[in-house]
């Protein structure tokens, strides 16, 4: 702690209300602030200016549209005239939508995690007009209580602070700051060898936190770890043992039967407050149900278990259906409240229930997703399955399939009525990283299950991305009503690229390949570090910040340096490149030292990391134009599960969008008037499969 907190009363200054600087932003977590007592700023030129002219200290408050203890404060705090008049009288006041601007966040979260140990949203602190940190936190209420301080006591520390210890204030900030800058990821420790042992040592680790009674990692709260379940699948695929495969299916059947996942509508909310599964944090992110869906595909495709495929495409169809913009892109997320209550949206009464479906239907219903007269939550009901259904109807003697009908019929019914009830708000811009997620579980989905709806959307919303977010050969980050803006960061960069790497596998249209090229060819040259050093997550000519991090370790979403290097090792062998390979084992090196200390914040790195130690196999067809013998040799290679594998494909007829990069992976390779199959690893290519009957043999044939 930098500042010290004491219990001090505060004069209430009134203050009018009208609308603040926000009003013009486009951010939908700014427009909730619009109508706030502080005056505050967004993040501008304006308002730094204004800090550094007047030496006044900044107070940053940093959040998202979807977090329900943003909410909290804001009604409690920062719509109070007493706090907001002591506010904007000390302090030039800035609040962040940590999802426009990830680069502050990242830099601010590691300042509040060295000051207190923890980190979350809402996140607060108080910047020197050199935008230095010197205290900071999270949540706090509006007066002391349950031994936490109150806000109105931070504030007086904090100008008491700035007022007589202004110098111990400053000093205190640039030592912090320089702190920031030796643990921001600048390549701590030296690169490490890339082997199978970081894998051994990974799935040891995730067996060891692995609750074996309810699945997942770890206790309470519990989140869903999609890469560490991906990687895991990984490394069955090599090893052979069952014992990953049942931690898949066990954490992944949990999750699909507990209340994170939505049973009526789809999709899962963030994470569970306890470790059952139960009871969600009720919002709904873009990015967790693009990853939730893809791990739930592999699974399909390693088990052949069909409650997993059908929890995928549920999760795809609720994205398609609640969280599509008309142009193309996918929103960002779902808020947890509606008509300010956390989860009213989700949750029934058994009265309710049994008025829409009839009291003999109801009962059946209720019996299988544990909905009772005194409820499972706050006095109401969260449907989950306690129970697998089949289960549930053995031993009741009821017909599974008369069961499975009426259970379907009746979620369909009650969707309906919850369909008329107040939505919990949606924040509908347009994230190019999480566009990318979900463009990638799209087309991984489309094949898997021979879906063109699915690499329908995926393209609709590469094209929008395309026409709206790439500008003179760079990408912007953020799109809501018809403006984009922001420059991208690393992970926009690489995820998007590993999304159209998996696009052009699932529609083998070049035009994706190609743009895929540029976008990694771009972050090369705009990220890069110097030699043998990870990305940096903004580019070289980004906004100056207090330091230039590096995006090393997964959160809830995959790092960037980790996505650049899977969409590298994938174009490598796609393109016959070995600088992108060399440049993916660089940077896989580079976090060496994460895979080895703590794997589980480094599942998506151990995941590329599996890839380029491989062996990769390359699949290249040469097809007719009919596309008949095609789509049976595609039909049979997108059911196995073939984690390491790129898939090419030219037919006799030119393409449009031709992607002259794949010209060295099809030279000298002909469809000799038949299908033709071409099978390569290690720089080692089988000898063609000719024909429709040779190349399923061949795909049947292969470990």
């Amino acid at each position: 702690m930098f500042v010290r907190v004491t219990s001090l009363v505060l004069p209430r200054h009134l203050n009018s209300r009208m609308s603040n600087r926000l009003k013009h932003a486009s951010s939908p977590y700014l427009l909730q602030h619009a109508e706030n007592p502080v005056d505050w700023y967004p993040w501008s030129d304006e308002a730094l200016q204004r800090a550094r002219d007047e030496q006044k200290p900044i107070f940053l408050s940093i959040g998202y549209s979807a977090c329900h203890w943003c909410h909290v404060m804001e009604h409690e705090s920062f719509e109070d005239d007493a706090i907001a008049a002591t506010l904007n009288e000390n302090f030039v006041c800035i609040k962040v939508d940590r999802e426009e601007r990830p680069d502050l966040d990242q830099i601010y979260m590691l300042a509040v995690q060295i000051m207190t140990g923890r980190g979350g949203w809402p996140m607060s602190v108080f910047l020197t007009p050199d935008l230095q940190p010197f205290f900071g936190g999270t949540y706090w209420p509006p007066s002391g209580r349950m031994g936490m301080p109150g806000f109105n006591q931070v504030l007086a520390a904090v100008i008491d602070a700035w007022a007589n210890r202004r110098t111990l204030a400053v000093e205190q900030a640039a030592s912090l700051t320089e702190r920031m800058g030796a643990l921001a990821g600048h390549d701590l420790q030296p690169p490490g060898s890339l082997t199978l042992g970081l894998l051994d040592g990974a799935s040891m680790h995730l067996e060891r936190v692995l609750d074996r009674a309810e699945g997942g990692f770890g206790g309470a709260p519990k989140f869903p770890h999609a890469m560490d379940l991906q990687l895991l699948l990984r490394i069955w695929s090599r090893s052979g043992r069952s014992q990953l495969l049942h931690a898949v299916d066990l954490t992944l059947d949990k999750m699909a039967g507990g209340g994170i996942y939505d049973h009526l509508g789809g999709g899962f909310a963030r994470y569970s407050v306890d470790a059952k599964w139960l009871v969600p944090h009720f919002e709904k992110m873009l990015y967790d149900n693009a990853l939730l869906a893809a791990t739930y595909t592999d699974s399909y495709l390693a088990t052949g278990n069909e409650k997993h495929r059908r929890v995928a495409q549920e999760t795809l169809d609720y994205v398609l259906r609640d969280m599509t913009d008309r142009a193309g892109g996918f929103y960002a997320a779902e808020d947890a409240d509606s008509e300010g209550v956390e989860g009213k949206f989700y949750v029934w009464s058994r009265d309710e229930i049994e008025s829409i479906l009839g009291e003999q239907r109801a009962a059946r219903f209720c019996a299988v997703y544990d909905v009772s007269e005194f409820g499972n939550f706050e006095g109401h009901n969260i449907l989950n399955l306690p129970q697998p259904i089949d289960e549930v109807a053995g031993t009741r003697n009821w017909s599974l399939d008369e069961l499975l009908a009426e259970l379907s019929e009746d979620r369909d019914k009650l969707l309906a009525v919850r369909g008329r009830r107040v939505r919990p708000g949606r924040d509908d811009k347009v994230i190019v990283a999480w566009n990318g997620l979900m463009i990638d579980a799209l087309s991984r989905a489309a094949r898997a299950f021979d879906e063109p709806r699915y690499a329908g959307a995926a393209a609709s919303a590469a094209t929008f991305l395309h026409e709206q977010m790439w500008q003179s050969d760079r990408l912007l980050h953020s799109w809501r009503q018809g403006v984009a803006s922001l420059p991208a960061y690393l992970d926009d960069y690489a995820t998007l690229a590993n999304g159209l790497v998996s696009l052009y596998e699932a529609t083998f249209n070049e035009r994706w390949l190609k743009w895929a090229c540029e976008l990694v060819d771009q972050t090369l040259e705009h990220f890069g570090g110097a030699e043998g050093s990870a990305l940096y997550y903004t580019a070289d000519d980004h906004e100056q910040l207090i330091l230039r991090n590096k995006d090393l370790q997964d959160n809830a979403a995959p790092s960037g340096n980790a996505m650049a290097a899977m969409a590298l090792v994938r174009l490598g062998h796609l393109t016959s490149n070995n600088a992108y390979l060399q440049a993916a084992e660089q940077i896989l090196s580079a976090l060496v030292p994460i895979m080895d200390a703590s794997p589980s914040a480094a599942g998506q790195a151990l995941i590329a990391t599996d890839l380029l130690l491989g062996p990769v196999t390359e699949f290249v067809i040469v097809a007719l134009a009919d596309g008949s013998e095609t789509k049976q040799c595609l039909s049979e290679l997108n059911q196995q599960f073939r984690p390491r594998s790129v898939v090419a494909l030219r037919s006799t007829e030119l393409t449009a969008d031709r992607c002259a990069a794949l010209d060295a992976l099809f030279e000298n390779r002909t469809s000799h008037d038949e299908i033709a199959l071409y099978v390569c690893q290690n720089q080692t290519c089988a000898a063609p499969a000719i024909g429709i009957d040779a190349a399923r043999a061949m795909l049947h044939e292969l470990p």
